[in-house]
């Protein structure tokens, strides 16, 4: 498992970018970037470096704590991956790219796909201090049409993409994604119920091609929640000085909340339940909401059950759990 705190590597890199750097510009042009993003804008308000900086500052270290999280539930379910290569769509200053290095020690090559080439430009500047990614090759183009320039890779990973495609073009990217992974994709967007659809919409796509889910789901079935309910996690992380203040917050951490799917060429050896919200820990028992491979379950541990009891009290919001629990 590895933290969901950027890499030391990352965290010197962006903090001598910093230096001489305003942080009240810093923090007006990352609050312009985050209203473009919400509004479907994509990264094409990104125009210069400092652009290119405030978004990174402000934005890297929760997306890297939701591909950490999902990277990690991938290792847990599928701890033989041992990937060699890895395609990075939709790169931007290649936060992906930096957790996959942390992931998976195997990794030898690096290719970053992104069309900001201000984007493209920081995250070479980045990779250049990091023991691991300073050799990655940086592919200009959109995620949506020039994927098919790039090589196939071991492991794929798209992070906070495909949201910024039309429904037609989310497929025909699903589609090239999964064509391109040897043997694993990692698909992650926002936590909300849209990114939540369009996970799900992706997830029975490549089903259909063939696809097996590793994580989170503990089935490759059609998902069991109804609306108004969604799937999505949140993973905690802790703020810097900078970084609380490039946000306007005064709250010490963050809680990125994300969706994520993690799909697989082989069938995955063991299934596990998952936890969809955080447990319920009471006096008498613990109540728990998991999706298992019979749907979706109310859980509940009585204290006098000891061992289990203990067992359920690890239990956090995200987190497989044995199918039998």
């Amino acid at each position: 498992m590895i933290s969901p705190t950027l890499p030391a590597e990352l965290k010197a890199a962006l903090d001598a970018k910093l230096i001489g750097f305003s942080r009240t510009d810093a923090a007006q042009r990352a609050g312009r970037i985050s209203n473009t993003y919400r509004a479907g804008g994509g990264s094409g308000t990104i125009k210069s470096d400092a652009d290119a900086l405030a978004y990174a500052l402000a934005r890297m270290p929760a997306t890297y704590a939701a591909v950490a999280a999902s990277l990690n539930a991938l290792t847990e379910i599928a701890p033989e991956l041992a990937p060699e290569s890895l395609l990075d769509v939709g790169a931007g200053p290649g936060t992906a790219s930096w957790a996959a290095a942390e992931a998976f020690a195997s990794l030898q090559s690096f290719t970053l796909l992104d069309a900001n080439r201000t984007l493209s430009s920081l995250a070479l500047e980045l990779a250049q201090d990091s023991r691991r990614l300073a050799d990655c090759r940086y592919l200009p183009g959109d995620a949506g049409t020039n994927l098919a320039e790039a090589a196939p890779a071991d492991l794929v990973v798209a992070s906070y993409v495909i949201g910024e495609l039309s429904e037609h073009d989310q497929r025909a990217l699903g589609e090239a994604m999964w064509a391109k992974a040897r043997h694993a994709l990692v698909v992650i967007e926002p936590g909300t119920p849209a990114g939540y659809a369009r996970i799900l919409a992706l997830r029975q796509q490549l089903i259909a091609s063939g696809a097996h889910v590793a994580a989170p789901c503990p089935h490759d079935k059609p998902c069991p929640l109804t609306a108004p309910d969604w799937c999505h996690f949140a993973q905690r992380l802790p703020r810097s000085q900078a970084h609380r203040q490039l946000k306007g917050a005064e709250v010490p951490f963050e809680d990125e909340k994300f969706i994520y799917v993690a799909l697989t060429r082989a069938p995955v050896p063991a299934r596990f339940s998952r936890v969809l919200a955080e447990p319920d820990i009471g006096k008498a028992e613990i109540t728990a909401k998991l999706c298992t491979e019979e749907g979706v379950e109310l859980a509940k541990v009585p204290r006098r059950d000891k061992a289990a009891y203990a067992g359920a009290r690890r239990w956090r919001w995200g987190h497989a759990v044995m199918a039998e629990s």
